[in-house]
Formats: structure tokens, C-alpha cells, sequence
């Protein structure tokens, strides 16, 4: 279902955050109004850090950022070159803001990670396995993290909706369940990641082929019974699978998210610590987002009066 926010093991949310998500929705939406000491704008800063600061005042137990780092050096782009080739990198001006926006998580006392061979959803795909136990909740608007709900995940949330999304919302919109989502996006691509598709394959196609194959591996093992299914231009179709096989499974294994990325980290890492506002408001002013502080102070010592917990 969507909309009803998602029970989760403790009192107190677990959190994980696709940084790059809200840092690029800011950077796009917000007028240059703000301007760091070095005399770089950044109004993704403001909005990213006064984001944060509205999660970490649902007082979450754990709570992680994931940045993407990996454009063009992505261990997809040595399966497939053309992977995401569509993205420009960052400016200098953006690519002051992005590392601007990781440093005010950390001062937050959000632990934070990137990877230069691993993507943002393959974090947070390891810190959910990693959290299993305590069904997190990720904060994305990602179609791709709905493979999560799965794998341990409580709900996707689209923060600026207020909108969660648990394993029935994914089916409602795909058709398919949360663990076929790697196999629905190798029928179908996904443009935004340059992953390409089967032409003619579009949503519905390929999760009527889902409903009874199961998985792209189950429907390359036996092509030929497409043509008996009730799918517009079944016969046509069974011969496109065939043709189209060695693409599909490459388009798989682009679209799956990688649960073993080399962290280093444990759970009690992920715990939200921070008890000194000082460093956070230093930045506020070095980043010219001095207008935070007040409420900088106000979460950050609202956390300082929590009792300490178990990892």
C-alpha cells in the first residue's frame, strides 16, 4: 500500500538516505540565493542540510547517507560501457555542493559512505542487509530500491510527497513483486540509467511474461510457450526473447543491486550520535547557510538528551 507510514521493529525509525536524490531535487528547484565563504552557491546545500534536519527530527535510532561517486567508474560500466553514458559529470559548481552536502551530513552525525566502483543503491542495499533486523526504511524516490522491499526493507519514502510505498504499492504500479524488479527492467530498459530493453516490450507485456515465468532466467529456459500466452503479439514476441537473450540477462545484471559492497561497517556504526551542534554551525557559516543554526542547535541537542541504546 501506499500513503500509511510503514510499522518498523523499533520506536524509533531506522533511516537511509539516496543522497544524490534530494541534493540534485535541490540543486534543480531552489533559486542561488545562498553563497558559500568561498564564493560558490549553495542553495543544494541549504536544501539538502535543512532536509536532513527534518529527518533527524523524527528521532531516528540509525541513520546512513549513500553518495554516488561512481559516474563512469562504475563496476556496470565495465559490463556495459554505454551504462548511464546519457549523465553528464558534475561542474566544479555542483561538484562543490555534492561534497559540501556529505560534509554537513557527517557533522550532523549521519554516517555517510560513496564508492567510486559501487553505485548509492548499492549501499543502501548493504546497509539494509546489514539492518535487516530492524526494517529500514529508505528514503527514495528510485524505482530500483524497491528490490529492498525484499531484501529487508520496511518501505521506499518519498520525502517531498510524504508517500510511502511498501511491497503491495510496488506491485499496484508494476504489476510485479519487489524481488522482480531487476527482471521487469530487463524486458523493459530503463532510459534513465541508459539500460536497454526488448523492443516492444513495454510495462504490461512484461509483467504478464512475469506473472508466469517468474524470472527472465525462467523465460529464456523456455521461449517458446510465450507464444501460448495471452500477450498481444505472443508469437512475434516468443522469437524477439529468443533473439533479444543475451541482452536481457545483461540488462538483469545492470539493473541488480549489489548487497556486498565492502563497507567495513557495523550496525552501532550507523547509530545516530551527534551531541555537539558547534561543528554543524561552523559549517552553516562557512557554507552561507547561517539561517540554519538556530534549528541546527535545536535537533542537535534534542538528540543529546536521548537515552543511549543497544546497537
Amino acid at each position: 500500500m501506499s500513503g500509511v507510514a510503514p510499522a518498523v521493529h523499533s520506536e524509533r525509525p531506522v533511516l537511509l538516505v539516496d543522497a544524490s536524490v534530494y541534493i540534485f531535487r535541490y540543486y534543480f528547484a531552489l533559486p542561488p540565493n545562498w553563497e558559500s565563504r568561498s564564493g560558490y552557491p549553495t542553495e543544494a546545500v541549504y536544501g539538502f542540510t535543512n532536509f536532513l534536519l527534518d529527518l533527524l527530527q523524527r528521532r531516528p535510532s540509525h541513520i546512513a547517507c549513500a553518495f554516488d561517486e561512481s559516474l563512469g567508474s562504475c563496476f556496470r560500466n565495465e559490463l556495459y560501457p554505454d551504462y548511464k553514458c546519457s549523465r553528464a559529470l558534475p561542474d566544479e559548481a555542483l561538484a562543490f555542493q555534492l561534497a559540501a552536502c556529505r560534509t554537513m551530513a557527517e557533522a550532523l552525525g549521519i554516517a555517510s559512505f560513496a564508492s567510486e566502483r559501487f553505485e548509492a543503491d548499492d549501499i543502501l542495499a548493504t546497509l539494509t542487509r546489514l539492518l535487516r533486523e530492524s526494517a529500514p526504511v529508505i528514503i527514495s524516490r528510485d524505482k530500483d530500491l524497491g528490490q529492498l522491499l525484499d531484501r529487508g526493507a520496511a518501505s521506499l519514502w518519498d520525502f517531498a510527497a510524504d508517500r510511502h510505498t511498501d511491497r503491495d504499492g510496488v506491485r499496484a504500479r508494476f504489476g510485479v513483486a519487489p524481488r522482480q524488479i531487476a527482471d521487469f527492467l530487463a524486458l523493459v530498459g530503463d532510459s534513465s540509467d541508459d539500460i536497454p530493453g526488448v523492443p516492444g516490450v513495454g510495462p504490461k507485456t512484461a509483467a504478464a511474461l512475469l506473472q508466469h515465468f517468474d524470472s527472465v532466467e525462467a523465460l529464456l529456459a523456455d521461449p517458446g510457450a510465450v507464444a501460448g500466452l495471452a500477450v498481444r503479439g505472443a508469437r512475434g514476441l516468443s522469437s524477439k526473447i529468443e533473439q533479444y537473450a543475451e541482452q536481457i540477462m545483461l540488462a538483469k545484471r545492470l539493473a541488480t543491486l549489489d548487497e556486498a559492497v565492502p563497507l567495513d561497517v557495523e550496525p552501532g556504526d550507523l547509530r545516530w550520535s551527534s551531541k555537539e551542534p558547534e561543528l554543524a554551525q561552523a559549517l552553516a557559516d562557512e557554507f552561507g547557510i547561517g539561517g540554519l543554526k538556530s534549528k541546527i542547535e535545536r535537533v542537535l541537542m534534542m538528540q543529546a538528551t536521548e537515552p543511549a541504546e543497544d546497537a
